[in-house]
């Protein structure tokens, strides 16, 4: 795989979106996507082509999409926990685009729970963690519940059990960020409401889908 090529493909779909994307941000979002290259040689991180130097979908799904949505994330934010993480997108790339915030990623494969340890440490990503297990698991940690900012999810089915499962974890106020392309969004139920849907990649049919947490007596920010 060419550095040089995948560096520069990733600043121009940076740019195609109209995103500026800094030094240090580009450097790590190039050595999580050569390590995520690197490992998937030996076990199935991802289905997107990404030897060589990868391909537009690949840097758009598994890189712009996460930063770009980093966007949405409140700035008072100081929590996130992605479910599902598998090869670290988007909750790698979010954390290397707000790097104030804690994160957890559950997984709940052993060998791609390494791997996210593995790059984790690799791009020496403080306040970040891994829960090698099913999320459902941990709604039996009463210290998690309406504990996180902000809960991401990709490629996981949402249905209405889901979203009662994930709830728990948020703030009153928190914000449930579904990365969704081309279905509908789920019409949530209470305390939860559908705040808003951002297109990310037009091209792509990639969306945001932002869910809120109401707080007591219904009111949200």
């Amino acid at each position: 795989m060419s550095a040089k090529r995948l560096r520069e493909r990733i600043a121009r779909r940076a740019k195609n979106v109209g995103l500026d994307v800094a030094v240090p941000l580009l450097d790590g979002l190039e050595t999580y996507f050569l390590e995520l290259a690197r490992w998937n040689r030996k076990i199935n991180l991802t289905a997107f082509q990404i030897d060589d130097d990868g391909s537009d979908e690949a840097v758009d799904r598994l890189l712009i999409e996460p930063v770009l949505a980093a966007r949405y994330v409140p700035a008072n934010a100081k929590s996130l926990m992605d479910i599902g993480s598998g090869g670290g997108s988007p909750a790698v790339p979010m954390k290397l685009a707000r790097p104030d915030l804690a994160l957890t990623m559950v997984e709940v494969k052993v060998r791609k729970s390494v791997f996210l340890r593995q790059v984790s440490r690799l791009l020496q990503l403080t306040k970040t963690e891994v829960e090698n297990t099913r999320f459902e698991e941990l709604l039996a940690r009463p210290t998690l519940h309406e504990n996180l900012d902000v809960v991401s999810i990709r490629a996981v089915r949402i249905d209405t059990s889901t979203l009662m499962g994930i709830q728990a974890f948020l703030k009153p106020g928190g914000h449930l960020l579904n990365f969704a392309a081309g279905s509908e969004p789920v019409d949530p139920p209470p305390p939860l409401r559908l705040r808003a849907v951002h297109s990310l990649i037009p091209e792509n049919q990639s969306r945001l889908v932002v869910i809120q947490k109401q707080r007591v007596g219904g009111r949200s920010t």
